[in-house]
């Protein structure tokens, strides 16, 4: 199974093209700028990291974005600015291996 790679950031609704390299996803596939997020998942409480880019060529058989392509399902932050804020400040100050 393939990650669903998002299009947009779920905080500022930004368009986050599949080839960018500055998006950042958690385990449960939440995408969002770095610069719109701290270390702290704003639902979850987990870490993140850079989402991976899938390939643009078939580098190897049936890895060819075309084949499993880009999620046109775009997330939505559903939480207050500030409530978030208040959650992060919460648990900001754990490794998130400890969360």
């Amino acid at each position: 199974m393939a990650l669903e790679l998002r299009p947009n950031c779920e905080y500022c609704d930004r368009d986050l093209p599949a080839n960018s390299t500055a998006a950042w996803i958690c385990s449960y596939e939440c995408t969002f700028f770095a610069d719109c997020v701290d270390d702290v998942g704003p639902y979850c409480g987990g870490g993140f990291v850079l989402r991976p880019i899938r390939p643009a060529h078939a580098w190897r058989r049936r890895t060819l974005l075309a084949l499993r392509p880009f999620s046109t399902k775009r997330g939505r932050f559903s939480h207050a600015p500030n409530e978030i804020a208040a959650f992060v400040r919460e648990i900001e100050s754990i490794p998130p291996q400890d969360r």
